[in-house]
C-alpha cells in the first residue's frame, strides 16, 4: 500500500496478483507439508543406514550402492544452480503469461466484436510460446535424469535378489534368510524415502523462487519523502522543465516540459497516442518521480508533500474505473472514510447516479458483484465520479473519463463533470475533442513534448497538429454507412 501507483502500472496487475496469490501459497504448502516430509526424508536414511550395518553389513553395503547412485544423480542432474535457474526461467514465463492473460481477458469484448483471433494479441501469443518453450525444455531436461534416478532408487530390491543368489551359492543359513527378508522389506522404505528427498528438493527450489519474488515486492522502496514537509497554498500547478523516462527505456517519455496552471483553471492535454499525456498527468499525482525538474502544487514541491496529503489535494478519475466487491456505499466512502450517509447520497446525486441507485434492490447498501448484481462501464464511471465528489479535492485529473461510456452515460458524465469541476483546477486528457473546446488552455503533446498550446480557436488558426486532429475528429463523427447500391 506504500508503493506508488506507477509501480503497479509498470509491473502489471497480473504479475503482482500471481506473486501475491501463488507465491504465498507455495510457501504455505512448503511449511505445512513439504518441510515435515523433508525432515523425515533426511532422518529416515540415517536410521536405515544404522540398521543395515547392524544385521548384515555385506547386504547393507550392497543396498547402499543404488542409493548412492540415486543421490549422486539427484544432486548433479536434478538439483544445483542450473536447475534452479531453469526453474526461475520457467516461473518467469508462467508469470509473464499470467500478466498477459489478464490483459487478454480484458480485451475479449474487442476480440468478439471484431472477430479477431489470438494472433491479434501478439504479446499474449508470445507469452504462451515462451511458456511452452520453457515447459517443454524443463520437461526434456528432467526426463533422462528422472528416469535414471527412478531406476536407481527402485533397483535396490533387484540388487538384493542378485546378492542373495551370490551369497547362497555355498548354502543357505536360517540367519541369512531372516536377514534377507528384513532387507527386502527395508529396501522398499528406502526407495520411498529417496523419492521424498527428490520431491522435497524440488519443493525447496520452488519455495526459494517464490520467496525471491515476494521479496522483490517487499524490498521495493516507496517514493522517498523528505522531512521538509510543505503545504500547498492553493490549487495552482507549475511544471518546470521536467523530464521522465520509464525504467529500462532509453528515451524520455516526458522531455523538458514546462507549463503553469492557475488555481481554478481548466486545461486539456491532447495529442497522438504515446505522446505523453497520461504520463504527464500521472507525474502531477506523483505516480512516479521526475528525473529532473520540479512539479509544484500551490507552490509546494510534490516531493515534499506527504503522500496522504497529496492524495487529499488530487482526485484522479481513470478511464477504466473499478468498483470493489462491496456495497455501493462503501465503494463511494473510499473517497472520504468518515463520510455520513447523507454526504454519500449528495455525492451520488451530484454525479447523476440516482437512476442507478433507484433500480438496485437495497439502494446504496446493495452489494456489487454478488447475486448477479453488476453495473455497466458507464454506470461504474459515474459511481467513481461520485467518489471524487465526496473527496472534493481541489485538483481534478480526468484521464479519458468518458472513453468507455455509451452516449446516454456520456451525457450524464459530462453533466457531472461540469458540476464537479467548479472552483477546481482541472486537467483533462481527451481524444473526443468536442469535450475540451471550452478549456482555458489546450496543450498538444507529441513525443513527450508540448508541440502546441492555446485555446481551441487559437490552435485552429495555427493550422498545426491540433487543427489536423480536429478535422479528422469531425470526419469520424460525421461518418455514416451509406446505403448499398443495387447492381
Amino acid at each position: 500500500m506504500k508503493l506508488p501507483l506507477g509501480y503497479v502500472d509498470s509491473e502489471g496487475t497480473g504479475k503482482i496478483r500471481k506473486i501475491v496469490i501463488d507465491s504465498s501459497a507455495a510457501t504455505e504448502t512448503f511449511l505445512a507439508h513439504n518441510l515435515p516430509d523433508k525432515a523425515v526424508s533426511y532422518a529416515t536414511p540415517v536410521g536405515l543406514l544404522a540398521m543395515m550395518m547392524i544385521f548384515d553389513w555385506k547386504l547393507g553395503l550392497i543396498c547402499l550402492i543404488p542409493a548412492v547412485i540415486a543421490f549422486v544423480l539427484m544432486g548433479t542432474l536434478m538439483m544445483g544452480p542450473k536447475m534452479a535457474e531453469d526453474m526461475k526461467q520457467y516461473q518467469n514465463a508462467l508469470e509473464a503469461m499470467s500478466a498477459e492473460a489478464v490483459e487478454y481477458v480484458r480485451g475479449i469484448p474487442v476480440v468478439k466484436t471484431f472477430g479477431q483471433t489470438i494472433y491479434t494479441f501478439k504479446r499474449f501469443k508470445a507469452a504462451i510460446d515462451e511458456y511452452e518453450k520453457w515447459t517443454l525444455g524443463y520437461t526434456k531436461n528432467m526426463m533422462l535424469p528422472m528416469v535414471a534416478f527412478t531406476t536407481a532408487a527402485n533397483a535396490i530390491f533387484a540388487v538384493i535378489i542378485i546378492a542373495a543368489f551370490i551369497f547362497t551359492s555355498n548354502g543357505v543359513t536360517d540367519n541369512f534368510v531372516l536377514n534377507l527378508f528384513f532387507y527386502m522389506i527395508i529396501t522398499s522404505v528406502l526407495t520411498v524415502t529417496l523419492m521424498k528427498v527428490a520431491y522435497a528438493g524440488e519443493s525447496q527450489m520452488i519455495v526459494d523462487d517464490a520467496l525471491n519474488r515476494m521479496y522483490e515486492i517487499l524490498e521495493t522502496e516507496p517514493l522517498p519523502e523528505t522531512e521538509k514537509e510543505e503545504t500547498p497554498k492553493d490549487s495552482s500547478i507549475k511544471l518546470d522543465n521536467i523530464t521522465f523516462a520509464y525504467e529500462n527505456s532509453s528515451n524520455n517519455a516526458i522531455d523538458g516540459v514546462s507549463l503553469s496552471v492557475k488555481s481554478g483553471e481548466h486545461i486539456a492535454l491532447v495529442g497522438p497516442s504515446g505522446g505523453g499525456k497520461t504520463t504527464l498527468a500521472s507525474l502531477i499525482a506523483r505516480f512516479w518521480d521526475v528525473k529532473s525538474g520540479s512539479i509544484k502544487i500551490g507552490g509546494a514541491d510534490v516531493k515534499n508533500i506527504p503522500m496522504n496529503s497529496l492524495m487529499n489535494y488530487v482526485s484522479y478519475v481513470f478511464q477504466d474505473s473499478k468498483m470493489l466487491k462491496m456495497s455501493i456505499k462503501d465503494n463511494i466512502r473510499m473517497g472520504k472514510p468518515d463520510a455520513t450517509d447523507e454526504e454519500i447520497i449528495n455525492a451520488l446525486h451530484d454525479a447523476q447516479c440516482m437512476d442507478i441507485i433507484e433500480k438496485l434492490p437495497d439502494g446504496i447498501d446493495t452489494m456489487i458483484g454478488s447475486k448477479g448484481i453488476y453495473v455497466s462501464g458507464g454506470e461504474c464511471q459515474r459511481l467513481s465520479i461520485a467518489r471524487a465528489f465526496l473527496k472534493n479535492a481541489p485538483v481534478l485529473i480526468l484521464d479519458e473519463a468518458t472513453a468507455f461510456a455509451d452516449p446516454d452515460n456520456e451525457r450524464l458524465v459530462q453533466q457531472a463533470f461540469e458540476k464537479l469541476s467548479k472552483n477546481k483546477t482541472v486537467i483533462m486528457i481527451a481524444h473526443r475533442l468536442s469535450t475540451i473546446t471550452n478549456a482555458d488552455n489546450i496543450y498538444v503533446m507529441s513525443d513527450g513534448k508540448i508541440a502546441e498550446s492555446g485555446t481551441h480557436n487559437e490552435l485552429l488558426s495555427k493550422g498545426g497538429i491540433y487543427n489536423h486532429m480536429w478535422n479528422e475528429y469531425n470526419k469520424s463523427v460525421n461518418w455514416q454507412v451509406g446505403k448499398a447500391g443495387k447492381k
